[in-house]
């Protein structure tokens, strides 16, 4: 007989959600971030989805929100042409850093949580250092395209990005500010993973996920799923992975040999966004329906063959 914990379905933005990013486990337990076209980012429990309050003050959809690792701070970016900090226990805003384009893609460093690094589509990545946030932020080369995500690796030294609408990975070095690897891919990389406890980076790209080693960069697996995913995210301690996209649903994954777990239904539009919750026992999904849903997955694993 089957354990498995019916979803909890969260309600609240209007349109759809676009990411969603869970806090560390901090000693108040852990937070889930969501940016929606609706302009409200909201912040809610991590474990039940209860909500706690909404970041007001942007004038355009939210393309990106993510909590530093103590979930103090909250960072979005948005169609309004800005990125901005907020208080993430009272709401009020403390930084607002103006770009020229829309911003599509925020992230705190790791360590500290001091700098943080924007993208979006006026192809330009910034380092913004938030102990000086009047400061000019340093700025990569410019990129062929525009940035669909950005994020902190190897104690904060290095930033991989992705783009909008063009294939491959870029890993840029901060303390010479150019390119220190390329990775080749055959489509568009929509979404980019760094585990919790930054050793692991899962990638979505259409019909594939792939895994690396975020010490070395090295690809360490790659499966074919059964249906394209825009967004993917890697539970290594129960090597296993989600997936969701075009279809509605939300997959399941054993990580060592790809084949399909599960498939939880119950979004009505696309899937944008998946993660794993820092404790490993949920995951939760954002879809163009404007619901967030938190899944658990099947306590009882299935028997070995004889």
């Amino acid at each position: 007989m089957s354990n498995k914990r019916v979803p909890i379905v969260c309600h609240g933005h209007t349109r759809p959600i676009v990411e969603i990013n869970y806090s560390q486990n901090t000693p108040e337990g852990y937070f889930l971030a969501s940016a929606s076209k609706d302009g409200k980012p909201m912040l809610r429990h991590g474990e039940n989805g209860d909500w706690y309050g909404t970041f007001e003050g942007h004038k355009g959809a939210v393309w990106a929100c993510v909590l530093d690792t103590p979930a103090l701070k909250c960072a979005t970016g948005s169609a309004d042409f800005t990125a901005r900090i907020w208080d993430a226990c009272g709401g009020s805003q403390l930084h607002e850093f103006q770009h020229n384009h829309i911003v599509r893609c925020v992230n705190f460093s790791f360590h500290g949580s001091s700098k943080l690094v924007t993208g979006g589509m006026e192809k330009i990545v910034r380092i913004y250092d938030l102990e000086r946030p009047d400061a000019e932020p340093l700025k990569l080369p410019a990129a062929q395209a525009g940035i669909r995500s950005v994020n902190f690796i190897q104690d904060d030294n290095l930033v991989i990005c992705s783009h909008a609408d063009k294939p491959g990975i870029g890993v840029y070095d901060l303390r010479s500010l150019q390119l220190a690897q390329a990775i080749e891919t055959t489509t568009s990389v929509t979404s980019i993973e760094v585990s919790f406890d930054q050793q692991h980076i899962t990638t979505a790209e259409g019909a594939y996920v792939r895994f690396f080693d975020a010490a070395s960069l090295q690809k360490v697996k790659q499966h074919k799923l059964t249906a394209p995913a825009e967004s993917a995210s890697y539970c290594p301690s129960k090597r296993k992975f989600v997936a969701g996209g075009e279809d509605m649903w939300v997959h399941l994954y054993d990580y060592d040999t790809g084949q399909e777990l599960e498939c939880n239904k119950g979004h009505h539009g696309p899937v944008h966004t998946i993660r794993w919750a820092p404790t490993y026992d949920a995951y939760a999904s954002g879809s163009e329906d404007g619901t967030i849903r938190i899944w658990f997955p099947d306590c009882t694993e299935p028997a070995a063959a004889p």
